[in-house]
């Protein structure tokens, strides 16, 4: 696993982590983890537009299997 070091973080900022971790029932170091994996993972709308964004970026793909044996008959 990867480790992390935050310098220059805002008291306020640790003060409400430390908050949050108490009223969830967990350490600091576990708080901060969930809400770096929530606030990291990708919206269903976010992969999808990615996904469009690599499908217009590929050739269209036309070539169909009997052009292509046809193709490399005549070879």
């Amino acid at each position: 696993m990867a480790s992390i070091v935050i310098r220059n973080l805002d008291e306020l900022v640790a003060e409400r982590l430390r908050l949050q971790a108490r009223l969830h029932g967990v350490s600091v170091e576990e708080e901060a983890r969930r809400i770096l994996d929530e606030g990291t993972r990708l919206t269903r709308r976010q992969i999808a537009a990615e996904a469009a964004a690599i499908r217009a970026e590929q050739k269209p793909h036309r070539s169909r299997a009997v052009d292509l044996i046809r193709e490399d008959r005549d070879r």
